[in-house]
């Protein structure tokens, strides 16, 4: 049985992260990638990268409409990876926290922290205000990975494609996916400037 992974798209800034975490899934035979693009997500999809709701869909192995809460990732009983939610909008974040299961995607994030699966939230927002800070620490205590998409200029990037292949790789990392593409921090190799 392949691995199955969950991937929500919210309507958050962002699109980019949820669509490239499809295409990496898509490379790797032994995981299974389940989508759930919310309705404000397929706008931003629209909006930020010119992709319609239909392609984004066929990145993903298996795509739920975001009110079927009678969907098999609605059950603890269909046994998952745990779940990412890139981007995470605050509406999400919030319902997540709240256990305010009123739709798919929030139902599936419910079910993944009620049988003490991974979820990783990589929320698109600033700056944050208190319900923010609050919901976050919220999800972290129920046993949520908080991931902001915070570049790595470590990594000395040349563009935003840079920025978000290592946001992707970090995220997949928390999977056990791990990419050989991933610039990983081997410690300063150049001698270090000298000081004045």
């Amino acid at each position: 049985m392949p691995k199955r992974l969950i991937v929500g798209i919210t309507g958050a800034t962002g699109a980019v992260y949820g669509v490239e975490i499809l295409k990496a899934l898509r490379e790797l035979s032994e995981w299974e990638s389940h989508l759930v693009l919310s309705d404000a997500g397929a706008l931003n999809v629209w909006h930020e990268l010119k992709m319609k709701r239909k392609e984004v869909e066929a990145l993903a192995d298996v795509a739920y409409q975001p009110k079927d809460i009678a969907a098999a990732i609605s059950s603890g009983s269909y046994l998952t990876e745990g779940m990412v939610i890139a981007p995470c909008s605050m509406k999400t974040l919030a319902a997540v926290a709240h256990a305010h299961a009123d739709d798919l995607l929030s139902r599936a994030a419910d079910v993944v922290l009620k049988e003490r699966r991974r979820l990783v939230l990589v929320p698109r927002e600033t700056p944050l205000n208190l319900a923010h800070l609050r919901n976050m620490v919220a999800a972290t205590e129920m046993g949520a990975v908080v991931f902001p998409p915070v570049p790595a200029f470590y990594a000395l990037p040349k563009s935003i494609d840079d920025m978000v292949a290592h946001t992707v790789a970090r995220v997949l990392d928390l999977f056990a996916i791990h990419s050989p593409r991933l610039a990983r921090w081997q410690g300063m190799k150049e001698s270090r400037p000298e000081r004045d």
